[in-house]
């Protein structure tokens, strides 16, 4: 019980730091006057209506579904469309391209996975699905919620894994959702250099983190205490 202290210490100042950076990213895009990605928005999305959202979905959803960071779509949607409708469009084209990497790796790697999860690699993959298997929703919800990690290889892994697709699409939905309006904000905030906005978002992601990391502990506490598992 001592070293409660000092550990929740040490995790929100990890938090607070992860917090202050994503402001000073967004000051120093802000003051250059320049963000990577924006050009094409610029050209081929922004004032085109439905076309331009459309082509921002599915650009966004191949991009997720190839490896991309989830976050560069939300940064783009808030940049191209302002926080309400960029957040919209940049979950559309998140949750699009965490389905197609799923249903892939489901319809040709599962076999693979099995193997694996029963060869040398079973120690380090084995406990993530485990975790999935146990909760796939809930502990779709937290993973999604934490700024680390790897979207594509967790979308291949439930894939191959088996992990039902229903509650780990929609787990995958509600935990993108915060990082998705921390970074739509952030790329909002670039664009009409709005101080409040950077701000903002750098608080959400702090507290989406620590919501992720409570979750996580709780499914893993709940795990350890089942007789079962």
């Amino acid at each position: 019980m001592a070293e409660a202290g000092p550990g929740r210490a040490g995790a929100l100042g990890k938090l607070l730091l992860l917090a202050l950076g994503l402001a000073a990213g967004g000051w120093l895009l802000r003051t250059l006057g320049a963000a990577p990605g924006t050009e094409w928005v610029d050209r081929y999305v922004r004032d085109e209506g439905l076309a331009g959202e459309a082509l921002f979905v599915l650009i966004a959803a191949a991009a997720t579904a190839v490896g991309v960071p989830r976050q560069v779509a939300a940064f783009l949607g808030g940049y191209g469309f302002g926080t309400v409708l960029g957040v919209a469009l940049a979950l559309a084209g998140q949750v699009l391209g965490c389905a197609a990497a799923f249903f892939w790796a489901r319809l040709v790697g599962r076999g693979w996975a099995e193997r694996r999860l029963a060869g040398r690699f079973g120690h380090r993959l084995r406990p993530v699905r485990d975790v999935l298997a146990g909760s796939p929703f809930g502990a779709t919800v937290a993973i999604r919620l934490l700024p680390i990690g790897n979207n594509l290889a967790l979308n291949l892994l439930a894939g191959m894994a088996g992990i039902p697709a229903l509650p780990f699409l929609a787990g995958s939905a509600l935990g993108y959702l915060p990082q998705t309006l921390v970074f739509a904000l952030l790329g909002k905030g670039v664009r009409v250099e709005g101080a409040w906005q950077l701000a903002l978002s750098a608080l959400l992601l702090a507290v989406s983190v620590g919501i992720g990391l409570w979750l996580l502990r709780r499914h893993r506490a709940g795990r350890s205490m089942d007789p079962g598992s």
